[in-house]
């Protein structure tokens, strides 16, 4: 709609009489209204050479109606006739019209055009705000349902290993594969960064999971074993942990829990990197009961004040 008004027939008439009336010289019209504007200045005196069908110089009026064709098409098109009829509404130079009056009254026309103009820059701001808010929305909306469903096809496939303690190889591989998958979703909601697995310290030690959030990067180790795991087990995640930078921490996902003992030997060590995640946890993830990130920054918050490496999903329900 402001472009429409900006070529409109009215429009173009009042940049005409801007340009024709407000300076009597040419080159001093060209420094004060046209060059603000950002029009070229040899095009000007290209202008300024060229005779018209009488053979006569083309006059301020006829140069004004050429270079309003010739930006017509142009990218800054609304910018360069905006520039011209805002330097007009600021205009107070009216000794350098040849008449007055008339450079007066188009003066006074182009302070009620361009508050027109605003008016509907406004609401064309305030429309297209409109218009990315509700796209934005539409784009979580959709974003939120492909992570239902991404999470209900991730419970599914761990709902059907659940019970296949025959093939452990299977089971280790299925939980890498579920977990690195309900990461990659809530990268893909932006909610956290998934780093992919890697190699380093010469190719000596294995990274298989890790993700960024809130500045942080953590190192994801998995057991899905038919016992209980042990100290022994994070001990692997504490090394690579102490190995790794200041704003890095573990996550320690043990399907089947860990024994009794480990919790508070957790608790003595006065490295406080390790978050543990049981079974329960990973699966009231995937329902979403409660979500990932808020799993996350409820388990870091308990071990941040009160030094408890493990709370559970029961207690977030």
């Amino acid at each position: 709609m402001k472009l429409i008004m900006y070529q409109s027939t009215d429009t173009k008439k009042l940049v005409t009489e801007i340009i024709a009336t407000l300076v009597h010289i040419k080159s001093t019209m060209y420094e004060l209204i046209l060059k603000p504007a950002g029009i070229n200045k040899n095009y000007f005196q290209s202008l300024t050479k060229q005779k018209n069908g009488s053979g006569k110089w083309l006059t301020k009026r006829e140069i004004a109606s050429k270079i309003i064709t010739a930006i017509e098409n142009h990218a800054n098109y609304k910018k360069i006739m905006r520039s011209i009829i805002k330097t007009a509404s600021e205009w107070n130079q009216f000794h350098l019209a040849d008449d007055e009056y008339v450079a007066r009254a188009t003066v006074q026309k182009a302070r009620e055009v361009l508050g027109v103009l605003d008016l509907w820059g406004e609401k064309e701001a305030k429309e297209r705000e409109h218009e990315r808010k509700k796209a934005e929305k539409e784009k979580k909306a959709q974003k939120e349902k492909d992570l239902i469903k991404q999470l209900q096809l991730l419970l599914l496939t761990y709902d059907s290993i659940s019970g296949k303690s025959e093939n452990p190889q299977l089971r280790g591989t299925t939980l890498e594969d579920i977990v690195n998958r309900l990461f990659n979703a809530y990268d893909l909601m932006e909610q956290l960064t998934v780093v992919q697995a890697f190699r380093r310290n010469a190719n000596g030690e294995q990274i298989d999971g890790a993700f960024k959030l809130d500045g942080w990067h953590y190192i994801v180790e998995m057991k899905w074993t038919s016992q209980v795991s042990g100290i022994r087990e994070l001990d692997s995640l504490y090394g690579k942990v102490s190995r790794s930078g200041k704003q890095t921490m573990g996550v320690f996902i043990s399907i089947n829990g860990w024994s009794s003992h480990v919790i508070d030997l957790i608790k003595q060590n006065p490295d406080k990197s390790i978050l543990l995640m049981s079974g329960y946890d990973l699966r009231v993830a995937l329902t979403k009961e409660v979500e990932l990130i808020k799993m996350l920054h409820k388990k870091l918050s308990k071990l941040n004040l009160e030094a408890e490496p493990y709370f559970g999903a029961e207690s977030m329900l």
